[in-house]
């Protein structure tokens, strides 16, 4: 793996801290996030940086770490650039409770194994 791909997945688990910690300081429910623009603001903005790092990853890591739907994370990024201040709180919501959870665990795996 190159060393660019290291420091993108090291940012990535940066920004997931990130949406962990804004759910622990607004609440971790999604009536909290739908009420509260600076929370959703908050971890939209996580989203679309994590977009924007995996887009630059290398095509050969994604082909070698192949678990997580990277194509979708972009797509995901898009929707929170373009349609920011309408995004979905409920896709949010989703997306930070099912998605970012299991992305973390495959990022940090990622580098216990490269650091074996």
């Amino acid at each position: 793996m190159k060393l660019r791909d290291i420091d993108i997945v090291n940012h990535i688990i940066g920004y997931c801290d990130e949406i962990r910690d804004a759910r622990n300081r607004f609440g971790d429910n999604p009536d909290s996030l739908k009420a509260d623009k600076h929370y959703l603001n908050s971890v939209s903005m996580c989203i679309l940086q994590i977009g924007e790092l995996v887009d630059k990853l290398s095509d050969e890591f994604k082909v070698e770490y192949d678990k997580q739907p990277w194509h979708k994370m972009i797509k995901m990024r898009g929707k929170a650039a373009h349609w920011y201040g309408t995004f979905d709180s409920l896709v949010v919501w989703e997306t930070i409770t099912e998605f970012v959870p299991d992305l973390k665990a495959y990022c940090t795996s990622i580098l216990e194994k490269e650091n074996g």
